[in-house]
């Protein structure tokens, strides 16, 4: 009985508390950054990942869309071009306000300017901080003809926990992919 008496005092007298653990994610192992060149069509090149497929879009004159689909990661950069014909402060203004939408969710906007004038490529790399629904939005041109759009969008909740690893990963792509672009004369 003495020992029924200790035990259960020395249960309730422990300080520790038992707090349910958060829920986890999987882990995501990434293979490693291997590139192809862009085999299409197109006024444009650059290299890709290997591990993502070209699905080609085009539906106005004008326009031209391609979307990069890492389909293990259910995860999409959608690629926007367009002829650029006295328009660029038009599509350029688009391209911001279509960034900045993400406000809303995103806790903040960092901005970085890319400019290779050797190919007269100039871009703008925005990464949204945050649940934004598109982590990741850039752009390129050549400030005369050509004008390229990208965003990268999952097939999923936003959830900036979840799919950072992800987002790390295609990051390397996608600055990849505008450092290799070249326009096609």
């Amino acid at each position: 009985m003495v020992s029924l008496v200790f035990v259960l005092i020395t249960a309730t007298c422990s300080n520790e508390s038992h707090i349910p653990k958060p829920y986890g994610y999987f882990r995501i192992t990434m293979p490693g950054n291997k590139y192809q060149k862009l085999d299409a069509n197109k006024p444009y090149n650059f290299e890709y990942s290997t591990i993502s497929k070209i699905e080609e879009r085009s539906d106005k004159p004008g326009q031209d869309w391609i979307n990069i689909v890492y389909p293990q990661h259910d995860a999409t950069i959608y690629l926007t071009y367009h002829n650029v014909k006295n328009n660029l402060d038009t599509i350029v203004n688009d391209s911001h306000n279509f960034t900045y939408r993400h406000t809303i969710k995103a806790d903040a906007i960092n901005e970085i300017t890319y400019f290779f004038p050797e190919k007269k490529v100039f871009g703008l790399y925005a990464e949204l901080e945050g649940d934004a629904a598109s982590p990741i939005q850039f752009l390129l041109t050549d400030s005369t003809k050509n004008f390229l759009r990208g965003s990268l969008y999952f097939n999923v909740e936003p959830n900036s926990d979840s799919v950072a690893p992800v987002v790390d990963f295609i990051r390397k792509d996608i600055i990849h992919l505008m450092e290799t672009l070249e326009w096609k004369k």
